[in-house]
């Protein structure tokens, strides 16, 4: 058990409450972002990506910084109405003190659920190791020769090292998600990354989400809508448990 900076044992509250983290907000109540379980969500502003479809540029953009506490109070209150909570952005593996904040969620009786990007390996085997996360949702973006074009940066072996250790443990339950929009990705791509995750044994859901424009939203690229639709009878799916989203 780690010795977490951000307990609430009552004799350490005033350190814990000089605790922040960027957390941009927390939306309270969800029962479509954790499977099986009604969950919040909390949303860390930075990225260490520039997907051009992102819908949240101000989470991107931003740098809140959030009173941890008010996040525990706010799940203390919620003991026995929620299961879990799901942790997302931005990207919250880019901080030092998330593997605290979330030992302190879990001290409450929540599962963990963390959405990520895969660029911190080193951020996501600590959290396998202390048996702090109950789900993962891994975003797998592009293939290798397309990665730098649709997240901006060129880091693909830093994701490959996080889907290495996901696809070789066996605690904990993960899906992997790659959204779509033809003008950065096509069926080509898709059928890339599908074959990469057979050939890794990847036994879990793989969801293609499909972008979704909406002109009350812009995205950080400032996409339009997609040209055309991907076409799904291009691609081979039988060997994988495959979810579409949006189609």
């Amino acid at each position: 058990m780690r010795n977490s900076n951000l307990s609430v044992n009552k004799s350490e509250q005033p350190v814990a409450r000089q605790a922040v983290l960027p957390i941009y907000s927390v939306t309270p109540f969800t029962m479509l972002d954790f499977p099986g379980k009604t969950a919040c969500i909390v949303w860390f502003t930075g990225c260490n990506m520039r997907c051009p479809y992102c819908h949240n540029p101000q989470i991107v953009k931003g740098k809140g910084r959030g009173d941890v506490m008010q996040v525990i109070t706010f799940l203390e209150k919620r003991q026995g109405l929620l299961d879990g909570v799901v942790l997302s952005g931005g990207e919250a593996t880019s901080y030092a003190t998330l593997p605290d904040f979330i030992e302190t969620i879990k001290s409450l009786g929540y599962a963990i659920k963390l959405d990520t990007n895969g660029l911190r390996p080193d951020t996501l085997d600590e959290l396998l190791r202390e048996k702090l996360l109950d789900y993962v949702a891994l975003d797998y973006k592009a293939p290798p020769e397309k990665f730098k074009r649709v997240t901006g940066t060129d880091k693909f072996k830093d994701f490959e090292k996080t889907l290495n250790l996901l696809c070789t443990q066996t605690l904990v339950p993960f899906e992997v998600r790659t959204t779509v929009h033809t003008d950065l990705i096509n069926e080509t791509d898709v059928q890339t990354i599908i074959n990469d995750l057979v050939a890794r044994e990847f036994k879990g859901t793989y969801a293609l989400q499909n972008f979704r424009h909406d002109n009350n939203r812009p995205t950080l690229g400032l996409l339009k809508p997609q040209k055309r639709p991907l076409d799904l009878s291009n691609i081979k799916t039988k060997y994988l448990n495959i979810e579409l989203r949006n189609f």
